[in-house]
């Protein structure tokens, strides 16, 4: 049977999501609030159609706001080096041509660490959680400038935890969790999978890249991945373009001046396929998976010693 993008549905967040859950702690259930709020937010909301339809208008050729990649390397380098100490191994084997980039994800800083590091052509388009990217309005004033994001709907494990809970022994989790499935879209709908990948392909076949995390979420330690999501093995045959694997080591627990380093690997290439099987599909999942695993440290020390503003930088792009 082809597995295609409607087939694998919300392929970024849903596969056995039961058993990556966190438990239900005060601050949980605090962050699946904030989620809600956000998905309320009416300037959120507007700021997410604009980023797709300045997506779409780059597709189809027409006037599209697009920041000058040099300029926005430039201005993402001075603040994350002012904040971190990046080390960049094999930055060579990025190809000088439409890519995927796939890292592993320990922060919401992860995508900025990258773009800090990348060249500026091709300029690579942010795959991501919508809520996360515009949940602020400085972020929106800036992701509005850049003009380089493809923002996606999905529940955040948070939410997912609250609604897996009220269906238990959470009574009091009850009008949070109904709240939860009435406001925030969970990223099923078939008409708005089928516009992300006219998009994503659209960027892709006009050459440009893709910056997208595979676990599509959080990773819960240093040199460990969950589960890799079918979208990025989707694109990337679909496209027909490689998938550089990319891992991003010290990012987890941060603070000022903490040493990280982005590690690239060599592209991963494979046949491509307008209708991927699911034998294909999986393929690249392994060999992809497989790449990450070899790139991440074994036994990761975390540093010791002061760290400076480490509440702050974790909290400062939830």
């Amino acid at each position: 049977m082809n597995t295609n993008l409607d087939e694998s549905s919300n392929s970024y967040e849903n596969d056995d999501r039961q058993n990556f859950l966190p438990l239900l702690t005060d601050g949980i259930i605090q962050r699946a609030q904030e989620g809600l709020a956000a998905a309320r937010d009416l300037e959120a909301k507007e700021s997410v159609e604009e980023s797709l339809a300045n997506a779409e208008a780059f597709v189809q050729g027409n006037s599209h706001k697009q920041v000058n990649g040099e300029l926005r390397r430039l201005l993402i380098r001075t603040i994350i080096h002012s904040l971190f100490r990046v080390k960049v191994e094999n930055r060579e084997l990025i190809p000088q041509v439409s890519a995927i980039l796939a890292p592993n994800h320990l922060s919401h800083f992860d995508p900025f660490l990258i773009l800090s590091e990348i060249g500026a052509n091709p300029f690579y388009y942010i795959l991501g959680d919508a809520r996360t990217l515009y949940n602020k309005w400085w972020k929106r004033g800036f992701l509005s400038w850049n003009g380089g994001t493809i923002p996606l709907d999905r529940l955040w494990k948070e939410e997912l935890a609250v609604i897996e809970g009220a269906k238990k022994d959470r009574k009091d989790l009850i009008d949070l969790a109904q709240a939860i499935a009435k406001d925030v879209p969970d990223g099923k709908s078939l008409q708005k999978l089928r516009r992300l990948d006219r998009i994503s392909q659209g960027i892709l076949s006009g050459g440009n890249g893709i910056l997208i995390f595979p676990e599509g979420k959080l990773g819960t330690a240093e040199g460990e991945l969950l589960p890799l999501k079918k979208g990025v093995a989707i694109y990337a045959l679909r496209a027909g373009v490689p998938i550089v694997p990319v891992a991003i080591i010290g990012s987890k627990d941060l603070y000022f001046r903490k040493p990280i380093t982005l590690r690239f690997g060599k592209p991963l290439v494979f046949p491509q396929s307008l209708r991927p099987k699911s034998s294909q599909v999986q393929a690249v999942l392994d060999a992809l998976q497989a790449a990450l695993i070899d790139l991440l440290p074994q036994n990761y020390q975390e540093p010791q010693g002061i760290k400076l503003w480490r509440n702050f930088l974790n909290r400062a792009l939830c």
